[in-house]
């Protein structure tokens, strides 16, 4: 244990702490408390949120109340240790948190415990795809990297003393109970609405995303988006920039070169997008903030994006599937809501020549969302729709460019018969899957299966 852990221990003996929340986050907090000797109380207001019995065998006489926010151990408490899908701005909790209390996150306790370097990652849309390919390129680089927080472990389980870097995803919730935090770079990739319904308007949302410049020596923001620009208060942060255009000397962005798009380094060039495992504009912005945060923490570009081609991508998100018909065929089957949607539709419709189609397949549960904002998107960018499930004929009545198919192998191999080499046929539902699959995971497959299929025919 080094002398920073010694210190941070001996100080949270003195304290009263109460986790709040017994999911997985909340579990990682009193295991973590536990192993190092550290007393605690646990309240969840779920009746039966683990085996108590389990629990018991565990974590011995540790204090676990359950059924109800407890007013008596959080207004005790001198620390709250807080899950991150629990408001603390609910009036069961606010009104019982006495004026001396801390309330932190379980990274922000990690923050304060350990001192492997940070590479951090947030954003409405993508952190995912960037924080496991950059975890991907870093471990084929040499370095022993882990992955945590929005996605994979908790970050308490991550603490040993082998890392060379911890690279983590961090939700707006999360960030709202993050102060400690010293990332070597950190970036907000892209803002739009979400999570209103606990931050309640785009502006707080905003600067709570904004909060992880100021917990970090690097700053790597979105050219184009200008709300993940560094705010004036926190301009003294050095800043890398990415973004769809040509860069500066230093920056990172894209140039059309004999009418293909190029990743580039100032006036380099990198790689050719359409050599890249992911498809769409959305996704060469990715790649291009992974090399910004690699960059900033002294990695190869060179070796960086000679690693690029050997990533496949998360799984049923805006993945190629291989063909010889010389049409791109995307499984984008995770897209189970409008915004991702958009996000392939317009990413995909900014690498595809004028000359060739992009057809969209959309359909499923819609879960009461509002596919108006599909529109635009389809009048300007979709060639011809196909939908299908519960929802689809709410999709289909935004174009009129439209053919009602009853299932994904009939999409499939409707889209084909009118399609020819450089068209993209794109899977991104903008819906849930469960009306006809049992998750998206088997939707994804059934269109590959399809599209294999229809290429062992031809």
């Amino acid at each position: 244990m080094t002398e920073l852990q010694k210190r941070v221990t001996a100080q949270l003996k003195n304290k009263r702490i109460v986790v709040l929340g017994a999911g997985l986050t909340g579990l990682s907090c009193v295991r973590f408390l536990y192993e190092h000797n550290i007393p605690c109380a646990v309240n969840d207001s779920r009746k039966n949120p683990v085996d108590i019995n389990e629990f018991t065998a565990l974590y011995g006489n540790t204090q676990f109340v359950t059924g109800h926010w407890d007013k008596a151990l959080i207004s005790t408490a001198d620390l709250l240790i807080v899950s991150p899908g629990i408001d603390t701005s609910m009036a069961e909790i606010a009104n019982n948190i006495s004026s001396n209390c801390t309330v932190i996150g379980d990274v922000e306790l990690y923050c304060q415990f350990d001192e492997t370097p940070i590479l951090a990652v947030t954003g409405s849309n993508g952190k995912s795809t960037v924080v496991s390919l950059l975890g991907h390129i870093g471990g084929r680089l040499g370095y022993d990297v882990q992955l945590a927080g929005n996605i994979g472990s908790p970050v308490l389980d991550k603490i040993t003393d082998a890392n060379d870097y911890l690279i983590i995803e961090l939700s707006s919730f999360q960030l709202e109970t993050l102060t400690s935090m010293q990332a070597v770079a950190a970036t907000v990739l892209n803002i739009s609405a979400d999570h209103l319904d606990r931050h309640k308007t785009i502006e707080n949302y905003c600067a709570i995303k904004q909060s992880i410049y100021t917990q970090c020596e690097t700053a790597v923001v979105n050219r184009d988006d200008s709300a993940t620009q560094v705010s004036v208060e926190n301009k003294s942060t050095t800043t890398i920039s990415f973004g769809s255009d040509m860069p500066e000397v230093g920056h990172f962005g894209l140039k059309e070169i004999a009418g293909q798009q190029h990743l580039l380094f100032g006036d380099q060039t990198l790689i050719a997008v359409s050599d890249l495992p992911l498809a769409g504009l959305h996704n060469a912005l990715n790649y291009l903030a992974v090399l910004a945060l690699g960059y900033s923490a002294g990695w190869s570009i060179t070796d960086m994006v000679t690693q690029f081609p050997s990533f496949s991508g998360l799984s049923h998100r805006c993945q190629r599937i291989a063909s010889d018909d010389g049409i791109s065929w995307v499984n984008d089957s995770k897209a189970t809501n409008v915004g991702a949607a958009l996000a392939a539709i317009n990413g995909l419709s900014g690498i595809i020549s004028k000359e060739n189609k992009l057809v969209l397949i959309a359909g499923g549960e819609s879960k009461g969302a509002d596919f108006s904002p599909l529109k635009t998107a389809l009048a300007d960018h979709v060639d011809h729709l196909y939908t299908l499930g519960t929802d689809g004929d709410q999709i289909a009545s935004l174009t009129d460019r439209t053919t009602k198919v009853s299932s994904i192998q009939e999409a499939v191999i409707k889209a084909k018969e009118n399609a020819k080499a450089g068209d993209v046929i794109l899977l991104s539902p903008a819906c849930a899957s469960f009306d006809m699959f049992k998750n998206y995971e088997e939707r994804g497959l059934a269109f590959i299966e399809a599209v294999q299929s229809v290429q062992e025919a031809s």
